[in-house]
């Protein structure tokens, strides 16, 4: 225990344990769903960026895993009455194997950057239509999950639980994002990142890397969808395979420092007040959130390139006392 306090995770712990803590200070639901939005976009977000932030494959597709773990485990209980547990387990598989098809399928043709983008995006695409017209999605009026309170169809009176659930489901985020930013496989990821062609040269066999990280990329994001359809109990197209998660999934770590362990929490965190001040001040108007996005990423870009987090750790870099040259 304390070998992995020392490497980093005592941090996870700290900030794991404080949010823990918010249903014993607020019982308001405002507050509680304001979390838990936010949170469901760190999750897709920390998903991100472990194929974008550490390895470098921008993907503007990742509506194509959330989707598909959200259909997954909708269709299975409402079409095959299967209980909710294994329904969202089997709904993260199923969107970790869409990311490991897609995965292979394009790091296997040698597709990087701008292309394997857009290949990405369009997948998202072709799947969004595909639900839209298909019978066993419920083709334009969505899936409806029955209404069945109880822990066992995973349904809580209470909005403090589905809080709990999704905090863990972030903390086991942050975990497998220090493990992996520890390992080897980090190593190489990072190495592909900055020189795919010198990283193959130094014997790293790039396709495997990218397609491990896609797949777990892909597991995070469809966990992320299959927690929207248990906290909603309803999913469409629209919702399951549109283009706001996708931007807002790559978002979050960029504003809050990409290729950080907890980068997505705070752009996440960040995204989620910007929306509701703007809300408040000059209303719901269409596309106002996509501008607000799009100035905020300009700024981060321009001035802060590191993030939230690089601005944090610049201040801790001021604040911290530097010792002074020897004398003699």
């Amino acid at each position: 225990m304390t070998t992995l306090m020392n490497r980093g995770f005592l941090s996870i712990v700290i900030v794991v344990a404080l949010l823990a803590c918010v249903p014993f200070l607020t019982a308001s639901n405002s507050v509680l769903n304001f979390l838990v939005t936010g949170l469901l976009l760190t999750l897709a977000g920390q998903g991100w960026n472990v194929l974008g932030g550490y390895g470098g494959q921008y993907s503007f597709g990742h509506a194509a895993f959330f989707g598909t773990g959200a259909y997954a485990t909708a269709i299975l209980q409402v079409r095959y009455g299967f209980n909710a547990w294994p329904a969202f387990a089997i709904g993260i598989a199923a969107g970790a194997a869409v990311g490991a098809i897609i995965g292979a399928m394009t790091f296997r043709s040698g597709l990087r950057g701008s292309y394997f983008a857009l290949v990405t995006l369009a997948f998202a695409e072709v799947l969004r239509i595909v639900a839209s017209v298909a019978p066993f999605t419920g083709a334009g009026t969505g899936t409806l999950i029955k209404l069945n309170v109880g822990a066992q169809a995973m349904q809580f009176q209470s909005r403090a639980a589905f809080y709990w659930m999704i905090l863990a489901l972030v903390a086991i985020a942050l975990v497998v994002t220090r493990l992996i930013e520890q390992s080897r496989f980090g190593a190489w990821l990072v190495a592909v990142r900055e020189n795919q062609d010198a990283a193959r040269a130094l014997g790293v066999d790039v396709t495997r890397v990218k397609l491990g990280a896609m797949t777990v990329s892909a597991a995070l994001a469809a966990a992320a969808g299959c927690f929207y359809a248990q906290y909603f109990l309803f999913i469409d197209s629209g919702i399951a395979y549109g283009t706001w998660i996708s931007v807002e999934a790559l978002l979050a770590p960029i504003i809050g420092g990409i290729g950080t362990v907890f980068g997505p929490l705070l752009g996440a965190m960040m995204i989620k007040v910007l929306g509701e001040a703007a809300k408040h001040l000059i209303g719901d108007a269409p596309g106002l959130d996509l501008v607000l996005y799009g100035m905020v990423l300009i700024l981060i870009v321009a001035f802060a390139p590191r993030g939230i987090a690089g601005i944090v750790a610049q201040v801790q870099g001021w604040l911290t006392p530097k010792k002074g040259k020897p004398h003699g």
